[in-house]
């Protein structure tokens, strides 16, 4: 029944392969194998089911001889030959026995070649290698084997003699055994006391030291079951999902991720590092889920206080088991693990500049010219170098626009490299080419955008008091007016925040990348665009005028 149910679930389990590999949870390799595994299992449970069938029959075919014997006998001996009912059950009854073993000598032996068939259905290795495998493995079954047969030697009316030489021979061959597998653990051993003597008196050399990984994750000791499959962790399945999204949305691939245990970090620490610096950290609290305020939560809920680690909102720890109370008061709940990823997503967006380096620029590169040879061409190296189009790329990056498509990023570059070789020139052509993607990022659905704009005379005074530096070009403004006017954008900012709208703010094309330059630390979350970006079909909406007095 076990077999026959394991073959129904087979496809199911094919199809949850097809799933994950299909989702990037696991990679072609990975499936391979898995398949494999599958088929061996496949094998091995229908093979199990046509033997037990086999020996179903066997089985059946017994019990109807020995009732046929015993009624037959009894009614031959009681109508022919005349015997008493007692004498006749007593005499066919101890022939049916003896008949009954006589016939189920052949049904052990078929027993015994249907364990054998079901055994190696799944099996590369030889029968031999088998045979040895199992029989001679365990030297503590061998000598407890040999314990049973010496005790049935003392049972009356058994020969002792023949139990005591099989008792003896398997009783010698477990000690055998036992001993040679000291031997080989003593060998085993000695081996490794002298590979670690021969590696402690070898020069020291600190080579492999010296790499940093591009992006990893260390966890306290107490966050190490997330990374259990046993233990319901799937931590390392989602950091792969996230490499993922991060393609789909951004076009960058992300090296692998390693996530390993830090003992230095307090047990449930982690933190995110960039070539070996830390650019995030946060504390989760296992077996509990994060509860968040989105806005219109109703009633208070009992909790741990905390602040999210992501983008640093008010947030609660609260038990698993309250999480529909929670949801119920309008609360935003999460599990821990749906933390540590989200904080790690967004990392990934804010330094996909970073990320990209002149070997992942080749590889995008080389991805086009698969399809579009022709503007490859044309562009590098006649026109710029890879250096060159790395710094495009990692310009869009670090505004969050997304180089999925290529093929108009290099179309753009290749029209306008010939005029000037200007990084910041060049970003703002590519920008311009991507004016669809860039306005969906930020309207809504029906295609309007919600954006702040400049008040005239403050976009003209930032144009007259720019400076040009090998660096980039800023606006040169005083203190006090650039103090103004960060305070009045960022009501405005929190005005549109509020209403649910992503905060935009529409300049001159003339001063959208300086200006972008001088609200980059203070207010990275604004989105600045040009006029030239808005692409056809969009609707502008105004939700405010930007200056030095709000």
């Amino acid at each position: 029944v076990a077999a026959r149910f394991t073959l129904d679930a087979m496809p199911g389990k094919q199809m949850s392969i097809d799933a994950d590999f299909n989702a990037g949870l696991i990679d072609e390799n990975t499936a391979k194998e898995r398949r494999r595994a599958l088929q061996r299992e496949a094998d091995f449970h229908g093979a199990m089911d046509g033997a037990s069938k086999f020996v179903k029959g066997d089985a059946i075919a017994g019990v109807v001889i020995v009732l046929v014997n015993i009624l037959g006998g009894l009614a031959i001996g009681i109508v022919q030959k005349g015997l008493p009912v007692e004498r006749a059950v007593h005499t066919y009854t101890l022939l049916t026995v003896g008949d009954g073993l006589v016939t189920q000598i052949p049904a052990l032996l078929i027993s015994t070649a249907a364990g054998l068939l079901v055994t190696r259905s799944a099996n590369s290795r030889s029968f031999g290698d088998d045979l040895t495998r199992q029989l001679l493995g365990f030297p503590r079954v061998i000598g407890m084997a040999a314990g049973i047969v010496l005790l049935l030697g003392f049972v009356p009316g058994l020969p002792f003699i023949p139990f005591f030489v099989l008792a003896l021979g398997s009783g010698a061959t477990s000690y055998l055994l036992h001993t040679e597998e000291k031997q080989r653990l003593a060998r085993q051993k000695s081996r490794e006391e002298q590979e670690a003597a021969k590696a402690s008196s070898q020069p020291d050399s600190f080579v492999s030291l010296i790499p940093v990984d591009t992006l990893e994750v260390e966890l306290g000791y107490g966050l190490l079951p997330l990374t259990e499959k046993r233990e319901g962790g799937d931590l390392l399945e989602r950091v792969t999902a996230a490499r993922r999204k991060c393609a789909l949305e951004m076009g960058l691939v992300v090296q692998p991720i390693r996530v390993r245990d830090n003992l230095q970090l307090p047990p449930d620490s982690y933190c995110i590092r960039l070539k070996g610096n830390v650019v995030g950290s946060g504390t989760l609290k296992t077996g509990y889920s994060l509860a968040m305020d989105p806005g219109g939560a109703e009633g208070q809920i009992d909790g741990i206080p905390t602040r999210e680690p992501a983008f640093g909102l008010s947030a609660l720890w609260i038990s698993k088991d309250r999480k529909e109370e929670a949801e119920l008061a309008g609360y935003t709940v999460v599990d821990e693990t749906t933390v540590l990823i989200t904080h790690l997503t967004e990392i990934l967006k804010k330094h996909a500049h970073e990320l990209l380096g002149r070997q992942e620029t080749k590889a995008l590169v080389d991805m086009v010219k698969e399809t579009r040879p022709a503007v490859v061409e044309e562009l590098i190296p006649g026109l710029l170098g890879l250096g060159d189009v790395q710094k495009v790329l990692q310009n869009l990056l670090l505004e969050r626009v997304p180089i999925r498509d290529m093929a108009s990023i290099l179309e753009a570059l290749a029209d306008h490299a010939g005029f000037s070789r200007d990084a910041d020139y060049l970003t703002e052509t590519a920008r311009q080419a991507l004016s669809r993607t860039i306005c969906s990022l930020y309207a809504d659905q029906e295609g309007r955008l919600s954006v702040l704009t400049l008040n005239p005379a403050v976009e003209q005074e930032i144009f007259e008091s720019l400076q040009h530096s090998p660096q980039g070009t800023y606006p040169s403004l005083s203190p006090d007016k650039t103090r103004q006017l960060f305070r009045s954008l960022s009501a405005r900012v929190e005005e549109m925040t509020l209403r649910g709208q992503s905060p935009v703010l529409l300049v001159s094309p003339r001063i959208r990348l300086p200006f972008r330059r001088l609200l980059g630390r203070s207010l990275s979350q604004v989105a600045v665009l040009s006029y030239n970006e808005i692409a056809p079909g969009i609707e502008v909406q105004a939700a405010g005028v930007v200056g030095y007095e709000d």
